[in-house]
């Protein structure tokens, strides 16, 4: 692992935790040359999830681009960022013991949107207008009535 600062390679372990929700390993690492500390996350690697989109093509799943939407949608909320990646990690999880290798679009958003519902209503309709590409009012107002 290169450190953020120096770009050196060489770095030591620090500290080695479980995350708090078991899906990954949390590890301090203190860079040889610097000094500088960072922290880094250790992952399962598994076979690549792919996302089939609306239009036919397809793509490998993208937790960063899970992450910006979620950002985008809890702007000004108060929702902390680690209430966002928890989310992810529990879509992941769900994911994971399905055993699937592709989903649709459609069926991750339902997914995330189920999970934001619970979180924050207001970051739930910021999502789904942009998930589900609303062109009125209407539309607008039954992913309301879908909330309650």
């Amino acid at each position: 692992m290169r450190c953020p600062a120096c770009g050196d390679p060489e770095s030591k372990v620090v500290d080695s935790r479980p995350s708090e929700d078991d899906t990954a390993i949390r590890r301090r690492r203190e860079c040889l040359n610097c000094g500088r500390r960072f922290t880094t996350y250790e992952r399962l690697g598994d076979n690549p999830l792919i996302v089939v989109k609306t239009d036919g093509s397809s793509e490998a799943y993208d937790r960063q681009k899970l992450m910006r939407g979620l950002l985008t949608a809890c702007a000004k909320r108060p929702i902390a960022p680690e209430q966002i990646a928890s989310l992810i990690d529990a879509t992941e999880t769900e994911l994971r013991n399905a055993s699937c290798s592709e989903i649709k679009s459609k069926e991750l958003g339902d997914l995330v949107l189920a999970k934001l519902g619970s979180l924050d209503e207001v970051a739930y309709v910021r999502f789904a207008s942009v998930y589900k590409d609303f062109q009125n009012v209407e539309e607008f107002a039954v992913a309301l009535e879908e909330l309650h």
